[in-house]
Formats: structure tokens, C-alpha cells, sequence
């Protein structure tokens, strides 16, 4: 019988590739996102028969709650990409303008922690005993950081609570940490790249993340072989993780 699972940020990026890896194993996948056009777009490079999109944005609690409907009864595969680091503007606010301060940081909680919590606490009932949860963190958790690292921080801990809610039902519930990932445009074109040789420098690799190697890990972590993992955090980073 076909899998069916949910993808946040869906439509591009590492969301993008999970949702291809999903569809060339013979999951039928719903995409999710707030820009209807990138899924439309998506839905037609992957194949309508086997993905479907949903207009979502997982930040929002009362959008979610509305999308329900449109959303698989049953979910074997919930993969939380959806997220963002406005707190690159960080720098441009002045650190006397605590009301602007705090919308940014609240603004990348929400995108990120709040939009995980929400389309999981959501889908809990749907999931089906044995299935899998994959949320996407950072390495950033570990080196220190802003208002995002603190947001990735908060999946983690929420990864790991999670993990013994659902444990009894077979479910598991992880976390991947990329690195640099040069072929998104959130990862890669907002990096400058000065800043990316930096990065690259940091790994043992000694080269930078694909969106593949992301999913790839991603996608072990929704397989039958990856049952007796579950709140853990697993690194893609070339290693970067280890120097802080």
C-alpha cells in the first residue's frame, strides 16, 4: 500500500527534494506553502498523480486549522520545512529599537518553531501508528546564533519531548541540522559569498551541502530502517557542527 505524507515548504528548495525522493519511492505527497504558484509549479515538474499541492501558511495557527479539509485523513509522513531567517535584517535594526527587535525575533519564532509546533500538533491524530516525523533544524543551534538558531533550538527540544509522546505508537520523531546548502535560494543566494568560503572552510569536507544531501538523510529518517532512531538530531553539515 502507498505511503502518504505531508511536506511543509514543499515547493522548493530542501522541502522540494524530499517531496522527489518521497515520489520516486511511491509516496503520494501533499506540498504545502504559501505561495500557490511555486506549488502549482512544483506539482507539475513532480507529477499530479502522485502530489498534490496545499495553499498553507504553517505560521499561521487559524490557516492551519482551515487547511485541515484539505489535508490526507491518514498521514504516514510529516516533513516540517517550512521556515525562514528574516533575522538576516537583524543588523539593519537599530539595537535601540526594541519594538523592532522584537517583531523580527517573534517573526522568525513564528516561521520557524511556531510552524512546526502548529501542523504537528494538527496532524497528531491523522498520524498512523508507525509513522514518521521529520523537522529541519540547524547547525546554528550549536555555534550560537540569533533569533533563528533560538527558533531551531526550540524544534530540537520539541523533537526530542515529541519523540515520547509518540514513541508508544511506533512513531518516530527527528530532526535534521543542515549546514551551508548552497543550491537553495535560502541557504545559498541570501549567504554572501565571501561568507560561503568562510563556511565551507569550517567543514572537513571541505565543500558545501546539497539540498540532496539533506533529503537523503531526511528521507532515511522516514523509512521502515530508521525505527529505532527517533529524538535525535542528525548533522549535515560536512561536519561543520564540530567547531564552534
Amino acid at each position: 500500500m502507498s505511503r502518504t505524507a505531508v511536506v511543509t515548504g514543499g515547493g522548493s528548495g530542501i522541502g522540494k527534494r524530499v517531496a522527489a525522493r518521497l515520489v520516486e519511492q511511491g509516496t503520494d505527497v501533499v506540498i504545502c506553502g504559501r505561495r500557490a504558484d511555486v506549488l502549482e509549479a512544483t506539482a507539475d515538474e513532480l507529477g499530479r498523480h502522485t502530489v498534490r499541492p496545499c495553499v498553507l501558511d504553517a505560521a499561521d495557527p487559524h490557516a492551519v486549522a482551515g487547511a485541515l479539509d484539505s489535508l490526507p485523513a491518514t498521514v504516514d509522513v510529516l516533513v516540517n520545512c517550512a521556515g525562514g531567517n528574516p533575522a538576516w535584517r537583524l543588523p539593519e535594526v537599530p539595537p535601540d529599537d526594541l519594538p523592532g527587535i522584537s517583531e523580527l525575533w517573534l517573526e522568525v519564532l513564528q516561521a520557524n518553531l511556531l510552524a512546526t509546533v502548529m501542523v504537528t500538533t494538527a496532524l497528531v491524530p491523522r498520524l498512523a501508528d508507525g509513522g514518521r516525523v521529520v523537522n529541519l533544524s540547524s547547525i546554528g543551534v550549536r555555534k550560537g546564533g540569533t533569533a533563528y538558531a533560538a527558533a531551531k533550538a526550540g524544534i530540537e527540544s520539541w523533537t526530542a519531548w515529541m519523540a515520547f509522546q509518540l514513541g508508544e505508537r511506533g512513531i518516530t520523531v527527528n530532526a535534521v541540522a543542515p549546514g551551508l546548502v548552497t543550491d537553495t535560494d535560502f541557504y545559498g543566494d541570501a549567504v554572501p559569498l565571501e561568507r560561503q568560503a568562510f563556511l565551507v572552510s569550517q567543514t572537513a569536507t571541505k565543500a558545501p551541502a546539497l539540498a540532496d544531501d539533506v533529503a537523503s538523510a531526511i528521507v532515511f529518517l522516514t523509512s521502515a530502517e530508521s525505527a529505532q532512531i527517533t529524538g535525535q538530531v542528525i548533522a549535515v553539515s560536512g561536519g561543520a557542527d564540530l567547531l564552534r
